[in-house]
């Protein structure tokens, strides 16, 4: 099945293993939050136990340098395209309000970018990513 829109998740490539994996499931849940309807319905097994939905389409990992995550950002807002961001000060605090008042506290081209999330029309995230590879 080919979609419409397409969801894009950019990490850093020279973050830890788990730092990837942490910044990649935080973007995931964010794109969720902002645009509800790319969650899937409940699965359930052939035994009828019922387990929590996924997102409804693939998500395409690509690894960045801090200069690619703040072209990409760049080009999302020429897009017209609202990402989810993760920044390094992230790692540091524990929870949303504390998140969110650490990167209010830093001027958008001072933001230390380890990570984006993109969901929008395919062809503008295609535009915004280009030149990105998958990530290994």
């Amino acid at each position: 099945m080919r979609f419409d829109t397409k969801i894009a998740v950019i990490v850093h490539a020279e973050l830890a293993s788990w730092q990837k994996l942490n910044v990649a499931c935080f973007l995931s849940g964010g794109l969720v939050a902002a645009t509800p309807e790319l969650g899937g319905e409940a699965y359930r097994d052939g035994s009828g136990k019922v387990y929590g939905p996924l997102i409804r389409q693939p998500v395409l990992v690509f690894a960045a340098s801090s200069t690619d995550l703040c072209r990409v950002l760049h080009r999302a807002g020429e897009a017209g395209l609202r990402p989810s961001l993760y920044t390094r000060e992230l790692f540091a605090t524990g929870h949303d309000e504390a998140n969110r008042a650490a990167v209010e506290a830093v001027a958008t081209e001072a933001l230390d970018l380890v990570g984006l999330a993109l969901h929008g029309e395919r062809k503008a995230v295609d535009k915004a990513i280009k030149g990105l590879k998958l990530h290994p």
